[in-house]
């Protein structure tokens, strides 16, 4: 059920970030702590601004209240995906091939369940290769719990 109001959240929120030039990279609908949570990510070349989270927020709150798709209480966030930006669609993974990535398994290979390397990117048969010391690795996405932008300091 949660996937289904993401895809009916994200079907309400792109006509307000095209219309702003900004991508919408993310929605999630998520308990924590016994709250319920709708994110709302959006992002742009240059990255975006407190402003236009605010935007996006005040221009979706109405539409949410009159087409009433959650029924439980819920916060709603409108914010940029971070640094840390985890690749989840087939644009990010083309957007973001020669970085660094972090990836996450649910299981371990070679002894290992966090992974990092630079994003070769997806195969025709939708595996994400990496390269970690400086051979080319390929993770099946049914294994991967997380891949994200990795940050180097």
């Amino acid at each position: 059920m949660k996937k289904n109001i993401a895809t009916v959240i994200e079907q309400m929120v792109l006509p307000i970030t095209d219309a702003k030039n900004l991508e919408l990279v993310d929605v999630e609908y998520v308990k924590e702590g016994g709250e319920f949570f709708l994110r709302i990510y959006i992002d742009k070349d240059g990255g975006v601004s407190l402003n236009e989270c605010e935007e996006v927020s005040r221009e979706l709150n109405p539409i949410l209240d009159e087409k009433d798709p959650i029924t439980d209480n819920y916060f709603l966030e409108v914010s940029s995906p971070g640094l840390d930006r985890p690749l989840k669609k087939e644009k990010d993974f083309i957007r973001y091939q020669g970085r660094d990535v972090e990836i996450k398994l649910y299981k371990p290979i070679n002894g290992s369940k966090v992974h990092e390397g630079e994003l070769v990117g997806l195969t025709e048969e939708d595996n994400i290769k990496v390269i970690i010391d400086n051979e080319e690795i390929e993770f099946n996405k049914k294994d991967v719990a997380l891949i994200r932008l990795a940050i180097k300091f």
